[in-house]
């Protein structure tokens, strides 16, 4: 909720830019080593390549939060080609998913649930599609607009073309 209190904890103002991560969020993920085990290694025959993991999911954060091309990654973020290669290894090897799950795990947790839903709801309509055969049948059912019978007038004034 946007309260005096909280607004100070969302303020961005003081980021280079407002998809960069906090020092608050970054402690939060940093840490957990777990997370970043499948960094990209160094190509054959270089030195080990020492990037900011940070600076790299800042450029993640960029490219998600405007929707900007990759040539339009600003040049004071890592090159686009370093940025790129750690998000399609994170989403390839699923540290994306690890993330995600961590995160919302700890939400739960604040809000002084179990870290993982006990309970699930489903609605009648998801149990008859699953009995009807899944989401294909399900187009199948549905009843295709009708169109109506009763023809404008102007169609039948004008002549074909052949």
């Amino acid at each position: 909720m946007w309260t005096p209190e909280n607004r100070p904890k969302y303020d961005r103002s003081k980021l280079r830019y407002p998809s960069d991560l906090s020092d608050e969020e970054w402690s939060i993920i940093g840490p957990v080593d777990r997370l970043w085990r499948s960094t990209p290694g160094a190509k054959g025959g270089g030195n080990k390549r020492t990037v900011d993991i940070r600076a790299v999911l800042n450029g993640v954060m960029y490219i998600l939060s405007t929707g900007c091309q990759w040539a339009a990654l600003p040049k004071d973020l890592p090159p686009r080609s370093t940025v790129n290669d750690y998000l399609r290894r994170w989403d390839e090897d699923r540290t994306l998913d690890r993330l995600h799950h961590a995160l919302y795990v700890m939400c739960r947790e604040q809000a002084g649930r179990e870290g993982s839903p006990t309970a699930a709801l489903i609605d009648s309509q998801s149990v008859m599609s699953a009995e009807k055969g899944g989401a294909g049948s399900t187009l199948r059912g549905t009843t295709r607009a009708r169109r109506s019978k009763a023809r404008s007038g102007t169609s039948w004034s004008t002549p074909k073309a052949c």
